[in-house]
Parts: C-alpha cells; sequence; structure tokens
C-alpha cells in the first residue's frame, strides 16, 4: 500500500509575452505585486515560434520568463492561473488580449504549465485548469516531450530552466522545514 505524502514546495514561473514592451513590463509588475518578488527575469527575446497569437496580439511579439522568490505549494497553481487570467483580462483592449501570461511552476522532477484547454497529456486540476507536464528532468537536465511547445524544447529555454532549478535546489536546502504560503 502506497502511503499519502506531501509534496516539496515549487517555485512559480511564468512566460509573458506582448506586442508592447510597455503592457510586458506593467503586467510583470502586477504579478510581481499579486506574487511575491520576482527573484529571475530573462532577457527579452522574441517570440517567433508561431504566429498563432499575431493576429489577436499583434506582430513582432517580445516575451520574457520570470521566476518568483516565494515558494508555493504545487496545489495552488489553479489559483496563480486564475489570478494571472485576470491580469490578462486587466491589458484587454477591445477584445483582444494583449498580454498573454503563461504560469506554471517547477519543482525537482519537471517543469508544469497551467492552461484553460484540456488534452491527453493535461491532467484535470480544479477550476477549470489542467496541468500540462511539459518538461521532465532527466540526467542532470530537463528534457522535452512529444507534446512539448517547440520554444520550451529550445536548448536555450533548457538551460534557463535549468538555471532556475538549481536556484530553487538552493532554496530548498536552505528553507528545510520552512513554511510556505501564497496569497493570490
Amino acid at each position: 500500500m502506497s502511503r499519502p505524502t506531501f509534496p516539496e514546495p515549487v517555485k512559480t514561473v511564468s512566460s509573458v509575452f506582448s506586442g508592447s514592451t510597455d503592457m510586458l513590463h506593467g503586467a510583470i509588475a502586477v504579478m510581481s505585486d499579486r506574487l511575491g518578488k520576482i527573484d529571475y527575469i530573462s532577457a527579452l527575446l522574441p517570440f517567433a515560434y508561431t504566429d498563432y497569437y499575431a493576429k489577436e496580439s499583434g506582430p513582432s511579439l517580445v516575451r520574457r520568463f520570470i521566476s518568483f522568490e516565494t515558494l508555493v505549494p504545487p496545489d495552488t497553481l489553479p489559483d496563480i492561473k486564475l489570478s494571472t487570467n485576470s491580469i490578462e483580462e486587466k491589458f484587454m483592449r477591445e477584445g483582444n488580449r494583449l498580454v498573454n501570461i503563461d504560469p506554471g511552476y517547477l519543482s525537482q522532477a519537471h517543469l508544469i504549465l497551467a492552461t484553460g484547454k484540456a488534452y491527453t497529456h493535461r491532467p484535470y486540476i480544479r477550476d477549470g485548469i489542467y496541468a500540462d507536464l511539459t518538461l521532465v528532468f532527466v540526467n542532470h537536465t530537463f528534457r522535452s516531450l512529444e507534446w512539448t511547445y517547440p520554444d520550451y524544447a529550445d536548448k536555450d529555454i533548457i538551460l534557463m530552466f535549468n538555471n532556475i532549478r538549481e536556484r530553487y535546489a538552493l532554496q530548498l536546502a536552505q528553507d528545510k522545514g520552512a513554511k510556505y504560503r501564497l496569497t493570490v
């Protein structure tokens, strides 16, 4: 018989992209107000793997990846996604989403993104939110899966997540036994 165990806290991460750097940075500021101090922010990167969002959000999209200092319970992912959805709504204009936020969490074993879209590899969590297993940590690095979005499978993005994971591992070592919390 397996005995229930409680998971380690996880590190909240997010991709944020927009056609406007002002809106992008505005959304990141609101996220920091809601989710806590940001401890990593990537360089401004082109969002060039798909034109799926161009009609709604405009061409020449730019992106940043961020991570947050405060570790959280993994079961708060739906709360985080619902909060970031409301931030996206705040930046909507004429029914168009001008900022796209894809939150998730990083654990020692994997990177999970939150989504409102069901699919075979996305188990339902709660409140209309599904968990998308995006990367797994095997043989000292994150690895993509057959359904991983091409941008998340990029070697430079995987290296970035490996580095964030190292920071997370240090936090876990320092915080053993500490409480963690999230207020969204």
